[in-house]
């Protein structure tokens, strides 16, 4: 796929870039070489490749849950600014 200038212009204008003819001409070569060389990729025969969503396999791994001992209501609260209640006291956000 050729890039022309009038393209190279366009994506600048887009990306509010100032680009000189000479910067023009330079970027719609280098642009165009590089969509030829990504292009071979579409040359390669994936007729007998899988289709994939993930290149390795994705599995989970879960612990197994424990009952444990949690901190006391006065622990928990011993540190906070504010409290109201026996709770965190919180400025209203409405």
């Amino acid at each position: 796929m050729a890039v022309s200038k009038k393209d190279v212009e366009h994506v600048a204008l887009l990306a509010r870039l100032r680009l000189s003819e000479k910067e023009v001409e330079v970027y719609t070569k280098q642009l165009s070489q590089i969509l030829k060389h990504a292009g071979k990729v579409s040359e390669v025969d994936t007729s007998a490749v899988k289709a994939t969503s993930h290149p390795l396999p994705v599995k989970n791994v879960y612990r197994a849950d424990e009952v444990r001992e949690s901190l006391s209501k006065d622990d928990v609260l011993r540190n906070a600014p504010e409290k109201e209640s026996g709770a965190f006291k919180v400025p209203k956000i409405v």
